[in-house]
């Protein structure tokens, strides 16, 4: 059986796919990190949804996560070696969702306080940290390249999983 460990980030680096090497701070480090989080704090959000049309939009939104994380923890050379990348047609999606559970929940009419439901909450929970995302996201975007596509999919998700919250909070 193999280790999880390998003692190579015990200096505080880590590497990035292609082969190069990032301090844990970093920027780029925090930026997928912190998408790794969204993700998770969507699967706590779906460990409590009934709703099977939600759930399966949950996974697919985190199967995109992965891609879009990759894409950052890449460095020149790796972005070379990833086979998908998030476009618009993803972007186009996540407004298809919003669009969707809008229509269903009514117009915005002013704050929402999170914890009406558990899985409410957990969706504001995973809505908070996409726009910490966002934000890292955009400073890492002042020192390194970082696609429009990728900035436009993080600030589309925070409104898809606010309305998603909404929806889960009129059931």
């Amino acid at each position: 059986m193999s280790s999880i460990y390998t003692r190579t980030g015990d200096k505080g680096t880590t590497a990035l796919v292609g082969g190069s090497r990032a301090e844990k701070d970093s920027l780029k480090v925090e930026a997928y990190g912190t998408i790794d989080e969204v993700i998770s704090n969507m699967g706590v959000a779906y460990s409590f949804m009934e709703n099977e049309e939600l759930k399966a939009e949950i996974v697919d939104i985190q199967n995109k996560l992965f891609v879009l994380g990759a894409e950052l923890a890449s460095d020149e050379n790796g972005l070379k070696y990833l086979k998908e990348l998030v476009d618009q047609k993803d972007i186009d999606t996540l407004e298809k969702i919003i669009d969707k559970y809008m229509e269903k929940v009514g117009p915005f009419k002013g704050f929402v306080t999170p914890g009406k439901n558990r899985t409410s909450a957990m969706l504001h929970v995973a809505r908070t940290v996409t726009r910490r995302a966002e934000r890292v996201i955009i400073t890492l975007s002042r020192e390194d390249k970082v696609r429009e596509e990728i900035r436009k999919y993080v600030n589309r998700l925070s409104d898809v999983l606010y309305a998603m919250a909404r929806f889960e909070e009129e059931k």
